[in-house]
């Protein structure tokens, strides 16, 4: 049996989005495949008295799983428990909680993916940072390194390198643009080769998986649907914001590429209207003030979802900023999309050699 642990360098890296891939890939090979979180910190409450972690139930959902989504999780570190670790109230070993429930996962598994946190310190200060848990479970680690600019891949690669040493089989850089995609591969590759960092995988920037559905963008606004609910699933790859005159509005609007979102007051009728006369499929309406019917009526014929938020303008823009842009495979689409890009640009045959070993 073979441990994979996958943690990475940076928040919203794509550490989800290669277990994913990886999981579903090794499954249709005939492996049999768990998945484990060894820390959870930002978890989610769908039903009032029930925290999860959002990402383990949705590969709990993704891999077919038949364990509960909790049993995938080993310590869910609550700010209520933080305190008591550090504080010292409670006489606790949270890495033995955590090998506890690693062992149960790992019964009868060919693999267990195990997902990392947003760094490789996470953890750290309750004695279970990255390199904490990859010794404590024996595990292989595949580090996931976002791409900011030519010199952070290869510092982060360096500094994965030497953080995780003779465990680390390799990196998965995620999100190349296209203009450093020669970079990467002809320059960065090699030389980190050549420092015995492998490079398993080189994945393209792809907008479209950094796109958010508009369900999401309900979901973090509270909004309500005026119309359409039943395109939910239409994914935003383009946010505007119509806070300037109609005149000036409407051939920004127009020269926004992809699938976009209008967010504007929703007193600003002139700007609804100029939405409707463009390409945009979704007008997210701030302050909670209604629109006029008649250009509710409009939209529905126009296939143009409009949301209203309590929220003002500004206090929009920075609640979806703080999740635009952060990759989700909710959506069958952009996980169908991610595991091509894996299967292309992943280097499976290695990756393999290292399983059969």
């Amino acid at each position: 049996m073979k441990t994979l642990y996958v943690p990475s360098l940076q928040s919203f890296s794509g550490k989800t989005a290669v277990c994913l891939a990886l999981g579903r890939r090794l499954q249709q090979d005939g492996y049999r495949v768990g998945y484990f979180k060894p820390l959870s910190t930002q978890m989610w409450e769908p039903i009032p008295g029930q925290a999860w972690d959002e990402d383990a139930d949705f590969v709990r959902r993704a891999l077919g799983l038949e364990e509960p989504t909790e049993a995938l999780v080993g310590v869910r570190l609550t700010p209520s428990l933080l305190r008591d670790v550090l504080c010292g109230c409670l006489g606790w070993d949270p890495m033995a909680e955590v090998r506890a429930a690693y062992e149960r996962i790992a019964a009868g598994r060919d693999i267990v993916l195990v997902e990392g946190g947003a760094s490789l310190r996470e953890g750290g200060g309750i004695g279970l940072g990255a390199v904490d848990v990859a010794t404590a479970l024996d595990a292989t680690v595949l580090a996931v390194i976002p791409f900011y600019n030519e010199m952070n891949l290869v510092d982060d690669c360096a500094s994965a390198r030497r953080r995780i040493g003779e465990r680390l089989l390799g990196v998965v850089v995620n999100g190349v643009p296209g203009d450093s995609w020669d970079f990467v591969q002809t320059i960065a590759r090699p030389c980190l080769e050549g420092r015995e960092i492998a490079v398993l995988g080189v994945l393209p920037r792809e907008e479209r998986l950094r796109a958010i559905s508009i369900s999401e963008l309900a979901q973090v606004l509270g909004a309500d649907f005026l119309t359409l609910p039943e395109k939910r699933d239409v994914l935003i790859e383009n946010l505007v914001v119509g806070a300037m005159s109609v005149e000036q509005a409407l051939p920004r609007i127009r020269r926004i590429p992809g699938s976009k979102a209008v967010i504007t007051g929703g007193d600003r009728a002139d700007i609804h209207w100029a939405a409707l006369e463009t390409t945009a499929a979704c007008l997210i309406l701030t302050g909670y003030l209604r629109p006029q019917p008649e250009l509710l009526r409009r939209a529905e014929e126009q296939g143009v979802v409009v949301l209203l938020t309590h929220h003002n303008t500004m206090e929009t823009v920075e609640a979806i900023e703080r999740v635009f842009g952060k990759t989700r495979l909710g959506q069958a689409e952009k996980l169908a999309r991610f595991e091509a890009l894996m299967a292309e640009h992943f280097d499976f045959d290695r990756f393999y050699r290292w399983l059969k070993a």
